[in-house]
């Protein structure tokens, strides 16, 4: 047999072609894609487009589903070039890696990164990271409680319906230095502001177990008031009128002591079960034991409101060498 026909014969057979796998085309990006051989000890990731380069050891030292994926349980798959595909954010897939080589990492600062962060420790089931995700979360929550927020009453309507709608002790400040109808003595300021001040650190100090108002529209200069149980229990007003020598003055007073101590008072209205009588005994308020045959007398007492007015009315001389200062109460 001659060359051109053996040439001739083999034009003529026909030609073998490799079977493609199902929905690959030469173009497509998953074109080339073969199962990724155990033996190679170190392993190319493409998470996301984020490329990582690490090794066996630290994907299936702990008990995940990068385990699962790299430990022969399931078929992983990689590109032309040998990386393997992840189709997943790679943001924060680093620090999934360093906490599998180190057992623990740096968190971010940032709630939202935080909260980004332990959902791909689920998704990864990285049980240690998903707890250390998640405590630290817990901790911001909990810096986060002395952020308080503090209602501005803006008529006895609205005053009315923050009392009926809260279940906590109320503490009320009323300040409103244009009510006065006399000019001021000299302290008269420093101790509004005084008030004033000692109110924002009770409302941190307190936040949670009490609420607190503020009331700018009152026909007082400056006074608090405490209800517990949605009826006022304490008021303690700090103006008085001083008579001097030629004219009338307004002075402002700052009782921090008795304040504070009825602030103390109404925090044995915290529960809803109602007061306690060895503490409303102990405090001044209504007596404990009465039980079903309780007189009037104590009903009455257990509704009196205890109004502590700072000197009202006062006749002062306050020049530098006035005479003897005399009170009126």
């Amino acid at each position: 047999m001659s060359a051109e026909a053996s040439g001739a014969e083999a034009a003529e057979a026909p030609s073998l072609e490799v079977p493609k796998p199902s929905g690959l085309e030469p173009g497509s990006a998953a074109y080339g894609l073969k199962p990724l051989t155990t033996n190679s000890k170190y392993v190319k990731l493409n998470v996301g487009g984020s490329l990582h380069y690490t090794t066996l050891r630290t994907l299936t030292g702990q008990d995940t589903m990068l385990k699962a994926m790299f430990s022969g349980r399931a078929e992983v798959l990689t590109d032309a070039g040998g990386w393997v595909l992840i189709d997943r954010s790679g943001r924060h897939f680093g620090t999934i890696l360093n906490y599998l080589r180190d057992g623990s990492v740096p968190l971010p600062e940032s709630t939202r990164e935080l909260g980004e962060l332990l959902g791909e420790a689920r998704y990864y089931l990285v049980q240690g990271l998903i707890e250390d995700c998640q405590l630290a979360l817990q901790q911001k929550r909990e810096n986060l409680s002395p952020l308080c927020l503090i209602p501005t009453v803006t008529s006895p309507r609205e005053e009315q319906q923050l009392l009926a709608s809260t279940s906590k002790p109320v503490v009320k400040l009323l300040h409103n230095r244009s009510n006065n109808k006399y000019s001021y003595t000299s302290t008269s300021d420093d101790n509004l502001l005084k008030n004033i001040e000692l109110f924002d650190k009770l409302a941190l100090r307190f936040h949670g177990r009490l609420l607190f108002l503020k009331d700018v529209l009152g026909d007082e200069i400056c006074c608090w008031s405490f209800y517990g149980q949605g009826r006022k229990i304490a008021e303690v007003c700090c103006t008085s009128i001083v008579y001097a020598t030629e004219k009338k003055q307004t002075k402002v007073e700052f009782p921090e002591a008795r304040i504070f101590e009825e602030t103390l008072n109404i925090l044995i209205y915290e529960t809803p079960r109602g007061p306690d009588p060895a503490l409303l005994e102990a405090t001044g308020g209504a007596a404990g034991g009465g039980g079903a045959g309780r007189g009037e007398d104590e009903e009455n007492r257990e509704h009196r409101v205890r109004r502590i007015h700072v000197r009202r009315h006062i006749t002062h001389d306050e020049r530098p060498h006035g005479q003897q200062i005399v009170f009126k109460d």
